[in-house]
């Protein structure tokens, strides 16, 4: 009788305590709760789990009847844990904060090099829409949300790589389509090495061996390996889309044996020479030529009858005016040759690789950037598309089934493909795939170097341009780009 009027008593003193907790909050603490509640329900309402809804109880706590002690250090009579605490709670809320808008809504970007120029410049700071194709749940959710996966001052992993959720993404506002331009994570990126950035680990492989990578950690450091949303981020423009076929003729892209549509400001490397002396640092700036992409080309007494016949101008003595190669726009090079301190612009052929290694490299051995796909083009793997397979098929595709598709035990074997020891005659994808360019077509790493994108390394695409800063001028003399600021970051669309 007494362990029933004590447990009575209980329940009776929790349900006083509780009304007392809910009647002593003011109206305006019930209206944050209720725009935080509702702002929680939508959000879980996206994710498609109401099990999240649970959550509901602890910001009913967290708010309203406050039995979790979030909060102890507001009673403290000692004004130095108040001070230092009131800092701490503010600074946890604004990065609870920050993670969700960067997980669900979009983040900051910035374009380090110059893949994507004229249309996006190298120091351009972007923020990047994740809402557009719908945002991927973190795949890693335990991170730091102002880093990407290297906390500063060399403290290791900003994420915990123990905690790893299955990739979903949530409803956007539409499918990727071509020509847009988009931040994804490197899909070369699954395996680095610590030092070294580009190339990336499998160019390292193919440039020096193996063994002498993994074997030469003060050059390269350790191998590594990342999750997908741990990646680096990268920004290219779409040209193809899952089930297409490219090919790249030319220069030109083609899809499904259509030309595709050549954005304004691409980019090919051109030889130009001057009509006299060189050009000077105001004449390259008049241009739209940046400092890094200012090259002299160095000539011998050989090259003067064959660049004659180009049509390149040789002085009296038999000297040459200075050659330049530049990635040049088709606007640059009408500026250029209009100007009488231009003689000739000419563009530049690319030749097959000999350092790097084209995508896939095992039958890529005769194209170029610019003569890329072979006779009949890349098929770019489509969701539930069905694949047969033969040699040449696993030379392109063994990587996307092995890798990004999840089956760590494919190989091609006795003629056949086999997953876990099992033959298979054909192969169906669980994913779409994407191939990607960078605008500056000859200076830029990209689908021809590193093969298609999977839909789950797509992260969003840029939506303005937040502010711009050019590294070649002082701050205060031309080093903010302040024409660039909130520009559209996707100009053709």
């Amino acid at each position: 009788m007494t362990d029933n009027n004590s447990a009575a008593k209980a329940k009776t003193d929790f349900k006083t305590d509780f009304k007392r907790r809910v009647a002593e909050n003011k109206p305006t603490r019930w209206v944050r709760f209720s725009l935080v509640a509702i702002i929680f329900i939508l959000w879980v309402a996206w994710m498609g789990n109401w099990w999240l809804a649970l959550g509901l109880i602890l910001l009913f706590d967290i708010y309203i009847t406050g039995y979790i002690p979030f909060t102890w250090w507001k009673k403290s009579e000692n004004k130095a844990v108040k001070g230092i605490m009131s800092w701490v709670d503010a600074i946890v809320y604004a990065l609870v904060l920050v993670y969700f808008v960067f997980a669900f809504l979009g983040q900051n970007y910035q374009i380090p090099s110059a893949s994507l120029e004229k249309t996006l410049l190298t120091g351009d700071y972007l923020f990047v829409n994740k809402t557009v194709y719908g945002p991927r749940v973190p795949m890693t959710p335990v991170n730091f949300p102002l880093v990407h996966n290297e906390l500063p001052f060399g403290l290791g992993k900003s994420y915990m790589e123990s905690v790893q959720l299955p990739y979903k993404r949530l409803k956007g506002q539409r499918e990727v389509e071509a020509g847009d331009i988009v931040v994804f994570n490197f899909p070369a990126g699954d395996t680095i090495m610590s030092k070294v950035q580009n190339p990336d680990y499998y160019q390292l492989i193919h440039i020096h061996g193996r063994d002498y990578v993994l074997n030469n950690t003060a050059q390269f450091g350790e191998r590594q390996w990342r999750p997908v949303d741990r990646r680096e981020n990268y920004v290219k423009r779409v040209v193809g889309l899952p089930g297409q076929r490219i090919k790249i003729q030319g220069g030109d892209v083609y899809i499904d044996g259509e030309k595709f549509l050549t954005p304004e400001n691409v980019q090919f490397n051109h030889f130009y020479q001057t009509s006299g002396e060189a050009l000077t640092d105001e004449e390259f700036e008049q241009f739209g030529i940046a400092r890094d992409d200012r090259a002299m080309v160095e000539t011998t007494p050989a090259d003067v009858e064959p660049l004659r016949m180009l049509g390149f101008k040789v002085n009296p003595d038999g000297s040459l005016p200075p050659i330049y190669v530049s990635p040049l726009t088709a606007s640059m090079v009408k500026a250029m040759e209009a100007s009488p301190r231009i003689h000739k612009v000419m563009k530049q052929e690319p030749e097959p690789e000999n350092i790097l290694t084209l995508y896939p490299e095992n039958i890529s051995a005769n194209w170029t950037r610019a003569e890329y796909g072979g006779k009949d083009g890349l098929w770019i793997p489509k969701k539930g598309a069905v694949l047969k397979m033969s040699q040449r098929a696993w030379d392109i595709y063994g990587r996307v089934i092995r890798v990004y598709e999840n089956n760590p035990d494919a190989e091609w074997k006795d003629g056949k493909l086999r997953i876990n020891g099992k033959p298979q005659d054909y192969y169906t994808f669980r994913m779409d795939y994407y191939f990607m360019l960078g605008d500056n077509r000859d200076c830029s790493l990209d689908s021809r170097y590193w093969g298609f994108v999977p839909e789950d390394h797509i992260v969003g695409t840029p939506w303005r341009v937040l502010i711009s800063f050019d590294k070649d001028k002082p701050m205060l003399s031309g080093g903010i780009r302040w024409n660039r600021i909130l520009k559209d970051a996707n100009p053709d669309k």
